[in-house]
């Protein structure tokens, strides 16, 4: 799409500027990546005018611009959007030649970079905010103003992770482990601010890297639109798993689930049903469709899903973060069984507020055969996030992390 002329400046002295970089347009925010950058967004849009480069994964997706302009009106000043291009074969023979991440390479681009040194060259940019490691090339490397670098999650710890597990690739991904780990250090040792979306993301970062400063900035979830206001009943025996399902750790999730967990549930209950539900399903995803299996792809909105399940399953084996599948399960008042990589960063109590299971067979089975428990776990899992993750809340400290005084951005 390009770069896109600045709105008039009606906002002039009205608060901060603020250049905000994203690996993709952060609307809609439909998935766990666009949701948080929608609302850190929106609450730097609070602050002053943000100017956006970005890319996006598609024409169409970049087409949402058009209703994230109608979201923050004239808070957003001049916008860059680049429809990603780059091929992993090319990626990978750059990242190899050059000594480079291959995630990081993915999203490099000459014209990205033109569009950022315009930006800051003709507008009077306060803060730079970098959202995900891969857009950290773009700050200028004579950038005198403020940096805050939100890695969301430990990105190379999730490929350290994926090496671990073996395979064919287990080489390239424990080289692509050790050069992101590099480039997270040296974003860090000039960022500001370094953060990361729950605490147990931060503490990791600060073994690996000996960086002090990194901190949370938690996610929030969106308590008026999720939320258990439908009085219809669920489905019996309905099992539901909500996510991007080309996404390596939710294929492997809903794959061991389908294949493992599933029959033992089924033979002991034989009218459960498990629903994958979310879009581009991965071919070995839409394998498993079958008797006692729905794969639903792309689906309008994951509420209507969500309302229908008895029991709401994360049974991820590598997972980084905090799951927004999660607490968007809680948010809607469903019982909600997490494995222990997917509970990591989650702020409740594991058997209260939701169950925690390495092995989800017999704690979903309990669910399904016991309705009070799930209504139980299912009011207390709202209570939770309604205590911990109203976005406001969450996003608070952002402010002052961008260096707006609190007492102008109160004014």
């Amino acid at each position: 799409m390009g770069r896109e002329p600045a709105r008039p400046a009606d906002r002039a002295g009205a608060g901060m500027s603020i250049l905000f970089l994203g690996h993709r347009i952060p609307f809609p925010p439909d998935r766990g990546d666009k949701i948080r950058s929608f609302h850190l967004l929106k609450a730097l849009a609070a602050l002053g005018e943000v100017h956006l480069a970005c890319f996006a994964d598609d024409a169409a997706d970049a087409a949402h611009l058009a209703g994230l302009r109608a979201e923050l009106g004239w808070a957003l000043g001049e916008v860059h959007v680049e429809v990603r291009r780059r091929s992993r074969i090319s990626a990978l023979a750059s990242a190899l030649a050059d000594g480079t991440p291959v995630s990081v390479e993915m999203f490099a681009s000459t014209a990205m970079q033109r569009a950022v040194d315009g930006i800051v060259s003709a507008r009077r940019i306060d803060t730079i905010f970098g959202f995900s490691s891969q857009m950290a090339q773009y700050v200028p490397h004579d950038w005198q103003g403020r940096f805050v670098m939100d890695f969301v999650d430990v990105d190379s710890a999730k490929f350290a992770g994926y090496a671990d597990a073996g395979g064919f690739a287990s080489r390239l991904y424990r080289r692509e482990a050790a050069k992101l780990l590099s480039i997270e250090c040296q974003t860090a040792s000039r960022a500001d601010a370094s953060l990361f979306v729950s605490e147990a993301e931060a503490s990791l970062f600060r073994e690996l890297s000996g960086a002090k400063a990194a901190q949370a900035l938690p996610n929030g979830v969106d308590l008026d639109h999720f939320a258990p206001d439908d009085p219809a009943e669920p489905v019996p025996g309905m099992i539901l798993f909500t996510g991007q399902m080309d996404y390596r750790p939710n294929v492997e999730a809903v794959t061991a689930f389908a294949r493992v967990a599933l029959p033992r549930i089924r033979s002991r209950m034989p009218s459960a049903h498990f629903v994958i539900a979310g879009r581009n399903p991965d071919p070995s995803v839409r394998a498993l469709a079958g008797e006692g299996v729905t794969v639903t792809g792309a689906v309008a909105d994951m509420r209507e899903w969500l309302r229908q399940a008895e029991v709401v399953v994360a049974p991820l084996g590598i997972a980084r973060g905090v799951q927004n599948k999660v607490l968007e399960a809680m948010a809607m008042g469903r019982a909600v069984v997490a494995s222990p990589a997917a509970f990591e960063g989650i702020d409740a109590e594991a058997g209260r507020d939701l169950i925690v299971a390495a092995d989800p067979a017999e704690a979903v089975i309990a669910l399904l055969t016991d309705p009070n428990r799930r209504d139980a776990l299912g009011r207390a899992a709202r209570r939770a996030v309604e205590a911990r993750y109203h976005w406001d809340s969450c996003l608070a400290p952002l402010a002052e992390l961008v260096g707006r005084a609190p007492a102008l951005a109160a004014a």
